[in-house]
């Protein structure tokens, strides 16, 4: 087999060599804890808080104290929504009881609210139109003195769009409700800058940009008081737990880059739309979401007459790694709540596909892309016919 192709970056990415020769050390010599007094502590303590200052400058944030460590995006949007809903309850002797999110966010996101509908919050979900685009009118609407949070993602994570997070936290800081977003597809592919979006909360994850598995952090706005998820003194009563220094270092590492990198994104917008166009021409093939307001590096189609799933297992039989959804819900045929939310008829729905490019990506790759799709699409809409 040829060199394996990789489009799957919206689900997972590489860990760079660098964030690698980073964390290195903190496996090996300098393993203190770094809540420790001794020098070995204190060591890695230097190294977490230099990693929290390389976080906060790749978001934009004031200082550095804003940045919560945690162990991935999913538990810094579950932290942000479940202690910020919980924390205005409390503030508001019980009066803020009402959680307003839209249709097409992470499961993380989905999850937690439910959890908090059994607590006793209400749960209101605002529509996106075709685009996946969420209307700032909607959700002022439901604003109310009841209102504890709202959470909205930055950019949606199967068709990139992003979403007008600025007008949003705008209206909630006007009525004084607490305003969160993930970030966790959008950090390190778009210039994100807390102050400008005027956010409470905002959640990235490690390895979405070639940082390990297993860490993420929270931005939390000077001032924004939560009921922490777990306890414990650890992240200044925030976060419990004893941080994962050599993971927080590779984050700070990868953050780095990012930052530095930023202008790389017009390079993943070009091979994209030169891998659009060439998908495009296949026939009975729409694009899904917003023809402008979308991350660089992302691409989703739907094809009539064809399993997505199947399509996936098919690329990778040519050594073609994609996707037909979010990673968290992979080997399902059964359309998403995302493309569900934006009108995409089921039957077309489940014959989608998600291309995402990142630091690996060539041009290569997609010449085996634009190669094998098309031989695979027609292999399988036959299938489909004979049965």
């Amino acid at each position: 087999m040829d060199k394996l192709v990789y489009l799957d970056h919206n689900a997972t990415t590489p860990v760079r060599p660098e964030v690698v020769d980073a964390m290195l050390p903190f496996l090996r010599e300098n393993f203190g804890n770094p809540n420790s007094p001794y020098f070995l502590g204190q060591r890695a303590r230097k190294a977490v808080e230099e990693a929290r200052a390389k976080v906060a400058a790749l978001l934009g944030a004031e200082d550095p104290s804003e940045i919560v460590f945690t162990s991935c995006g999913s538990e810094s949007d579950v932290a942000a929504i479940s202690g910020g809903a919980w924390q205005a309850h409390a503030e508001s002797h019980g009066k803020r009881n009402q959680v307003i999110s839209s249709r097409v966010e992470h499961d993380a996101v989905r999850g937690i609210l439910g959890v908090l509908r059994l607590r006793g919050f209400t749960g209101d979900m605002v529509g996106v139109d075709k685009d996946g685009l969420v209307d700032p009118g909607a959700v002022a609407a439901l604003l109310s003195d009841k209102t504890a949070l709202v959470s909205i993602m930055h950019a949606n994570n199967e068709v990139g769009t992003i979403q007008p997070i600025k007008e949003l936290a705008a209206l909630c800081r006007a009525r004084g409700v607490l305003s969160h977003t993930d970030a966790v597809q959008s950090a390190g592919k778009i210039p994100i800058d807390v102050k400008a979006l005027g956010v409470d909360m905002l959640a990235i994850s490690g390895h979405k940009i070639n940082a390990p598995k297993g860490v993420g952090a929270l931005y939390v706005r000077k001032g924004t008081r939560l009921v922490p998820t777990i306890t414990g003194h650890q992240e200044k009563n925030r976060r419990g737990g004893t941080e994962n220094v050599a993971s927080i270092v590779g984050l700070g590492v990868a953050c780095e880059l990012a930052l530095k990198e930023l202008g790389h994104a017009a390079d993943y917008q070009r091979m994209r739309d030169r891998l659009e166009a060439g998908v495009l021409k296949i026939q009975g093939c729409r694009r899904n979401g917003h023809p402008q307001r979308r991350l660089p590096n992302c691409a989703h189609f739907s094809f009539e007459g064809i399993d997505g799933h199947h399509l996936v297992v098919a690329l990778d039989m040519e050594g073609i790694c994609v996707s037909s959804g979010p990673a968290c819900s992979s080997g399902s045929s059964t359309a998403s709540h995302v493309l569900t939310a934006m009108g995409v008829p089921p039957h077309v729905a489940t014959g989608s596909l998600r291309l995402s490019l990142g630091w690996s990506s060539t041009e290569a790759d997609v010449d085996r892309l634009l190669a094998a799709l098309p031989r695979a699409v027609e292999k399988l809409r036959r299938v489909h016919a004979a049965v």
